[in-house]
């Protein structure tokens, strides 16, 4: 098979499904995974599709997403660790408060990835995509004004949704953190978060270390707010002696696997 029919045929496989593994694209198209890797990768570049770990989200627009699009590859290593780490904190049988953001959808397609029954619900267009075919999977998705620059959604009718549901763990992603507490960009976003908090068992937030240290425009919560933070490796000794000072309950995703906690 040609290389440019083979990812003419990439392309179908994954817009039909929405999102498709990397395995079973090798098994579809009887092409090793290395190659598949290669052709995803090449696929992301050009904006048909959207690289994630084990497999490609399909870009219905056939042209790169705005801004969260532009962010994906930023840190996208520390990411991966971040979201494979992330993933193992879910049960199976858990409800699921996914917030939108490119580190939650590596922990989003984790999730999926370990075959775990769990119940998603997302205020994420990307991330409900991801999961809509998932049989093993029931996927609620939030209503409300859809951000265009992330394809999520927020504000008042999504909160009002948020405040009649009851979840196990809430998935959180931020702009910034400091001894002060969190951050992010946008004032709904951070009041949509702030629901999910209120109606989540255990809140998880994952960033990765170039968010340490950080501020943005609106203030989220305390760090005493939050029960897990899942970072990568590459803090400083500072901010993880600020962190373990603040009673936070670190997570840190390693490089070549290593988990520690």
């Amino acid at each position: 098979m040609l290389v440019e029919e083979r990812r003419q045929k990439l392309r179908s496989l994954v817009s039909t499904h929405g999102f498709a593994s990397l395995q079973d694209l090798a098994r579809a198209i009887d092409v090793s995974e290395s190659t598949i890797r290669r052709d995803l990768e090449h696929l992301h570049q050009m904006g048909y599709l959207r690289r994630t770990h084990g497999g490609a989200i399909w870009n219905q627009d056939g042209a790169p997403l705005p801004p969260l699009e532009e962010r994906t590859g930023r840190q996208l290593e520390e990411k991966i660790q971040i979201g494979e780490l992330a993933a193992t904190l879910i049960r199976e049988g858990d409800t699921v408060l996914l917030d939108g953001g490119t580190t939650t959808l590596e922990v989003a397609s984790n999730i999926l990835a370990s075959g775990r029954r769990v119940q998603v619900v997302t205020n994420s267009l990307p991330i409900a995509q991801m999961f809509a075919a998932n049989p093993a999977s029931d996927l609620v998705v939030l209503g409300g004004y859809v951000y265009p620059r992330t394809g999520v959604a927020l504000g008042s009718n999504t909160i009002r949704m948020v405040e009649d549901l009851h979840a196990d763990v809430a998935i959180l992603s931020v702009s910034g953190i400091t001894s002060e507490g969190l951050f992010n960009s946008n004032l709904l976003l951070v009041e949509t978060e702030r629901a999910m908090m209120r109606r989540a068992e255990r809140v998880v937030v994952v960033a990765d270390h170039t968010k340490l240290g950080r501020r943005a425009l609106t203030w989220l919560c305390g760090l005493d707010d939050i029960d897990d933070l899942v970072v990568d490796d590459r803090m400083t000794d500072l901010e993880r002696k600020w962190l373990e000072v603040a009673g936070v309950r670190l997570h840190v995703a390693a490089r070549r696997g290593g988990y520690s906690t």
